[in-house]
């Protein structure tokens, strides 16, 4: 019996109408838990305060060494896709910490921001086809 993958947000006013709820592909549905998985403090979870990731507590934190940051990210980021996406196996972990200077005319004022690049390759379970997913993150206010 295949199992249902469905699309969040879960759109329940659908079922009232007779229709079911919508599925999507194995890969969307791997990306939706990593992306989940990222944006989860650690503790935050309810039933398992391991779930999650580091990037909330390194958020605010002054970077010395961004290779020393991308290391301590990227190996939380192995450990919690390793530990709870199971759908995925030979998992490799890329982060690269930029920064982004973009200028707004109208207020003549110029930010600068750090960019967080991650790439997260591994090869489906179900099938040995290569996974891959990409995100880009601006820090401190976090936001994608």
């Amino acid at each position: 019996m295949p199992t249902h993958l469905y699309s969040k947000p879960l759109n329940f006013s659908n079922i009232g109408k007779g229709h079911d709820l919508e599925t999507q592909d194995l890969g969307a549905s791997i990306s939706q838990y990593i992306e989940l998985i990222i944006f989860t403090r650690y503790g935050e979870h309810r039933y398992n305060p391991q779930f999650g990731c580091e990037i909330w507590d390194m958020d605010f934190e002054l970077i010395r060494s961004e290779s020393i940051w991308e290391e301590k990210l990227r190996q939380s980021l192995i450990t919690s896709v390793m530990n709870f996406e199971k759908r995925i196996y030979d998992v490799n972990v890329d982060v690269h910490i930029s920064e982004i200077n973009k200028f707004y005319p109208l207020r003549n004022v110029s930010e600068i921001k750090k960019r967080v690049e991650i790439v997260i390759k591994g090869k489906l379970n179900k099938t040995g086809e290569t996974y891959v997913f990409s995100t880009a993150l601006f820090l401190s206010p976090l936001s994608s």
